[in-house]
């Protein structure tokens, strides 16, 4: 029993919850603002999720190891690579989205999906 609790699974359970809560803003919420709010929180999930599974419990970061170590003595980099540029890319999603989310409300007056879509353009 004490095998199950990890701070490994931790880990995970916590990202799977983090993605799971964001998911379900999104298909239960109908203010915009709400939406990219669980857009974020998914994402944030899913980013915690690929840094867990690059780490290796006993091994070293390439950037902090001396230069006597093989490569199976590291970590695989490419995980926290991808996360930082997931990170970056998610932060101009945000923006672009908040974005359109103003200029939607200057528009029509409401953040609300049901009542945009009712609307004639």
């Amino acid at each position: 029993m004490s095998n199950l609790i990890t701070i490994e699974n931790i880990v995970y359970l916590a990202s799977f919850g983090l993605i799971l809560i964001g998911l379900f803003i999104v298909f239960s919420d109908k203010n915009l603002v709400k939406l990219v709010i669980g857009l974020d929180i998914a994402e944030t999930g899913v980013n915690i999720l690929l840094v867990s599974t690059g780490y290796i419990q006993g091994k070293t970061a390439p950037i902090f190891s001396r230069t006597g170590l093989k490569a199976s003595q590291m970590v695989d980099p490419v995980p926290q690579a991808l996360v930082l540029t997931a990170i970056v890319i998610g932060f101009g999603v945000t923006a672009l989205a908040l974005a359109l989310v103003v200029r939607l409300y200057q528009k029509t007056g409401t953040l609300d999906v049901s009542e945009i879509r009712g609307l004639k353009w």
